[in-house]
């Protein structure tokens, strides 16, 4: 499906979100070793922990409030909720107040504003996309936050270290003109329900009980709960990307050429060496994720799935050994690989699975993957004080193999649900 065929919508958010995800990129990777330093390995990972509670939370309700509420309305006030929060940050980052502590605030609250955002954007997505045309669309989306990941990095690379405020004050901004654009050029997708009077109801207690009755109904899914516990293992390794690997390689890259030639060469430190291999990811996503969904689109799904599990697995064993930029590079293109596998796919098969009416609230629940994997995820930051990080790197690599013993099961499930039906 190409791009000029889409709905205006989706259009409008390609180009809103893709200012917003380059703005953001800028500083969002180095943010593990600005806690780190500000707070200790241990203290900083426990604190990031605590922070992906509230999105958890957040993610949930903004599943249900996608539903209920609407997909336009949600992402608009996310949007101008984040811009709030990016901009307390840049006050707590300025020249003449620095706190830490309310900058982990800021970042608390963004993060869940983006939980909110999420949900009612992926429902979108479903609502006006035929289900044959959803992977390449995801996977285009997919490619625009990847562009995203490339520029950012580089650009926080130079940028980050002496100009974090004005850099957070840049995000803040486009985040309000991102609500602004959603606002004025989208119209809202959800489908119309036939009985919302729960939704109307005034009282708060009645909102959370008929939200809770529809998560009910969707932990009894057995093929959807196993996809969750799959991808909130498979997690523990993707999401060290931003977690262990920038503080991990900031201790390990003192100083090492990248290129020599004759008398010239270009040497990194740790922040630079991670922009690199991080803007790497970037790169190959941007360039590789929709020829590589159109390529694991010829195989099985379960197929895919589990064989990404293991390619993680084997990435984090390399990255676990190695302590040179190359080698660092290397690692790294085995772990895009792994992420690209199931980029596209994944999205499509909550598709299949969400009845319509409970669109927002699957991909919701789905997107908790990454919620409770970003939850449990900087525990590695202190395991690797306490085990150190060969042992860390070890056991991220084992959970990455069970989870894809988990998608395992979980296709042969889905398999054993469909002939019922």
């Amino acid at each position: 499906m190409r791009i000029r065929d889409w709905d205006s919508n989706l259009k409008v958010r390609l180009f809103g979100e893709a200012m917003m995800n380059i703005t953001y990129w800028m500083f969002f990777p180095f943010l593990a070793i600005y806690f780190a330093d500000e707070f200790g390995k241990n203290k900083a990972g426990l604190l990031l922990v605590f922070s992906q509670l509230f999105s958890v939370f957040a993610n949930l309700m903004g599943g249900y409030c996608a539903d209920r509420f609407g997909r336009k309305r949600m992402m608009v006030l996310s949007s101008f909720g984040q811009g709030l929060s990016f901009l307390a940050f840049a006050i707590a980052s300025s020249p003449w107040f620095q706190s830490p502590w309310v900058g982990f605030v800021s970042f608390t609250f963004a993060g869940v504003f983006g939980s909110f955002y999420w949900p009612a954007s992926q429902a979108m997505v479903a609502d006006v996309v035929k289900e044959k045309d959803r992977n390449s669309v995801f996977a285009i989306f997919y490619t625009s936050i990847n562009i995203a990941v490339v520029i950012g990095p580089i650009l926080g690379a130079i940028f980050y270290v002496h100009y974090r405020f004005q850099l957070l004050l840049i995000a803040a901004v486009v985040c309000m003109l991102l609500g602004l654009i959603l606002a004025k050029w989208t119209r809202e997708t959800a489908p119309i329900h036939q009985n919302t009077s729960h939704s109307r109801n005034g009282k708060w207690y009645y909102f959370l009980q008929n939200q809770l009755k529809d998560y009910a109904l969707i932990v009894k899914d057995k093929t959807f709960l196993l996809f969750i516990l799959a991808g909130v293992l498979a997690g523990q390794t993707f999401m060290q990307l931003d977690l262990l690997f920038p503080v991990y390689i900031k201790e390990v890259v003192k100083q090492q050429n990248l290129f020599t030639i004759g008398s010239w060469s270009f040497a990194v430190k740790g922040e630079q060496a991670f922009g690199i291999v991080l803007a790497e990811n970037g790169f190959l996503v941007a360039l590789m994720t929709v020829v590589v969904t159109k390529w694991m689109g010829k195989y099985y799904e379960r197929n895919v799935f589990v064989l990404s599990s293991v390619v993680y697995a084997i990435s984090i064993i390399l990255f676990s050994q190695t302590q040179w930029i190359w080698g660092f590079m290397f690692a790294m293109v085995v772990f895009t690989f792994a992420e690209l596998m199931g980029a596209g796919l994944q999205q499509s098969f909550v598709s299949k699975l969400a009845p319509e009416h409970m669109r927002g609230q699957y991909f919701a629940a789905a997107s908790l993957r990454f919620t409770i994997a970003r939850t449990i995820a900087p525990l590695s930051i202190p395991m690797t004080n306490w085990i150190g990080y060969g042992w860390t790197f070890f056991a991220l690599s084992i959970l990455a193999l069970v989870s894809a013993g988990l998608y395992w099961m979980m296709f042969h499930t889905f398999e054993k649900q469909k002939i019922v039906v």
